[in-house]
């Protein structure tokens, strides 16, 4: 399994080499259909990378992220080896762009280009994603001369880019993904040339160009609020013109998401990195969060969400791990996370004595999908937006009211996936119409009133985005209010991957220069 993206870029790249001295002369065909180009497979590639690695998940996210953002307690140190979740992440990184690079090229060599318009955009928003993704976990990267050895040799080893220069650069390109794609179904040029399509390749939106246009700028709003502080004449046209505008973003039940079963994909690398891994429990800071007191029978659980994202300790207790732990805190054991726990639900071992993530969130191969992004944290990205006045007039009703819709759509997001999930034991009671409401309405959580609004806000992004560590670490280290209970640790990237130093040694080496040292502390640019 850890190999399929290896392979499969390998065999894409090898099969296309020669694909941009190809014409496009059968391209279209027919004038009342989209054309399928025949870079379909080479894109499902692109798509299938989208998935998380195995080893990123154990190494980056279950060993430090976690811990980190404190949305769950780290019980032991033993895997303290980040490079090999970095190797994990930053080879099926480049081990994809070339094959961006390729349809790139053959997206080139079409002599209509506004019938590449479609694919185009769906192709930029991929990379606008998969880069973003990579820059916020170690900074400045090789971007521009990526990817394209085999153009030139000359670029074997790429030079390092700077952030900024990649923001800004995937930010327009975004934008033109709004400017340019067609949205009506079938769409032709005015001379009635079909706009090409991937057709059933496409399995991230099925060729929805409504849902791509609106992931693209729900992305712009993402990186543009993102870097709003270091650069606010860049960033804030763009929240300005989506929202004044009123831009197509993400609408409840459009949440972007991997899922295994539409994928015909076994997610086994979330069971097996916390199988393996074995150290994750619920900890005490986001137990504060679900919880209006400490009893360990559950009886002060406000929110749905603690009993999908955690389950009860081996003696049916919620007993949250000590986010401030002490050498005296008891160790914790057992084997939550064992599918042994396929045939014996209710044993955890007798030396699980903290509640653990629940196992069906991790075990579930088929049904739980990877997250890309939800539209509750497109709501609360514009809720913050206009309480702060972020390119548009302040407005506290519209932030208040955006800010509620956000906490429903997660609630929502998160019972669907419970309630979805075939193989889920023991469920929660099923949340319907005003019970939503009901919750918005706990102290802990509603804004109407409340002298802490921002704080809110960022606390129900960071309770959205539990399956996303990653972007709750960039909303601590932008923000650093999201909710904790030990002090945010200088922890602001990670270590460029060993083969990057042995493959890359020219351009390391100045990059490390430049950086002054290839340490976790070096912040990003968009941090102040």
């Amino acid at each position: 399994m850890k190999n399929t993206f290896k392979i499969s870029s390998l065999f894409f790249l090898l099969l296309f080499a020669n694909a941009c001295e190809n014409d496009f002369e059968e391209l279209n065909q027919n004038p009342f259909q989209p054309t399928q180009t025949d870079v379909g497979p080479l894109f499902n590639g692109v798509i299938e990378s989208l998935q998380l690695g195995w080893d990123e998940q154990f190494y980056l996210y279950n060993e430090y992220l976690y811990e980190i953002t404190e949305q769950a307690a780290l019980t032991a140190k033993t895997f303290q080896n980040s490079n090999i979740g970095a190797e994990n992440v930053w080879g099926n990184y480049y081990r994809t762009l070339p094959n961006i690079r390729e349809i790139e090229q053959r997206l080139d060599a079409v002599g209509n280009q506004e019938t590449t318009n479609n694919v185009r955009g769906m192709l930029k928003t991929v990379l606008a994603y998969k880069t973003f993704h990579l820059t916020d976990l170690f900074g400045d990267m090789p971007f521009s001369e990526a990817g394209r050895a085999f153009e030139s040799l000359d670029l074997l080893e790429p030079k390092f880019d700077n952030q900024e220069e990649i923001y800004k650069f995937l930010l327009n390109e975004l934008a033109w993904v709004n400017d340019n794609v067609q949205t009506l179904p079938n769409p032709v040029t005015a001379d009635e040339i079909p706009y090409l399509a991937f057709n059933e390749f496409d399995n991230l939106f099925n060729n929805d160009m409504v849902l791509w246009q609106k992931f693209a700028n729900s992305l712009r709003l993402r990186y543009a609020l993102r870097m709003v502080e270091k650069d606010p004449d860049f960033a804030m046209p763009i929240l300005k013109e989506i929202l004044e505008n009123d831009l197509p973003v993400l609408e409840e039940g459009e949440d972007v998401v991997l899922s295994p079963s539409l994928l015909s994909w076994l997610k086994q690398s979330t069971s097996w990195s916390f199988r393996e891994h074995r150290k994750l429990r619920m900890g005490s800071n986001i137990w504060h969060q679900l919880s209006e007191n400490e009893e360990l029978n559950g009886s002060g659980i406000f929110d749905p969400r603690a009993r999908i994202f955690f389950e009860p300790n081996n003696a049916m207790e919620w007993a949250p791990y000590p986010q401030v732990s002490t050498a005296d805190t008891p160790a914790s054991g057992g084997a939550p996370y064992q599918q042994l726990r396929d045939g014996n639900y209710n044993f955890k071992g007798q030396s699980n004595i903290y509640a653990p993530f629940n196992y069906y969130l991790t075990r579930d191969e088929a049904y739980v999908p990877e997250i890309l992004m939800t539209s509750a944290e497109v709501n609360f990205m514009k809720a913050e937006i206009y309480l702060r006045g972020l390119g548009v007039g302040v407005d506290e009703g519209e932030a208040k009211a955006i800010y509620t819709t956000g906490v429903v759509s997660s609630l929502k997001f998160w019972q669907d996936i419970m309630v979805n999930t075939p193989i889920w034991e023991n469920k929660p009671p099923i949340l319907t119409g005003n019970d939503f409401f009901a919750v918005t309405n706990h102290s802990s959580i509603i804004i109407f009133g409340a002298p802490n609004k921002l704080e809110l806000i960022y606390t129900q992004r960071w309770l959205d985005a539990f399956r996303q560590p990653w972007e709750a670490y960039a909303l601590l280290r932008r923000t650093g209010a999201t909710p904790r209970e030990n002090p945010i640790p200088a922890h602001y990237r990670f270590n460029y991957p060993p083969s990057e130093v042995e493959n890359n040694p020219d351009s390391w080496t100045d990059q490390v220069a430049k950086m002054g040292g290839d340490e976790v502390n070096v912040k990003m640019w968009w941090m102040n």
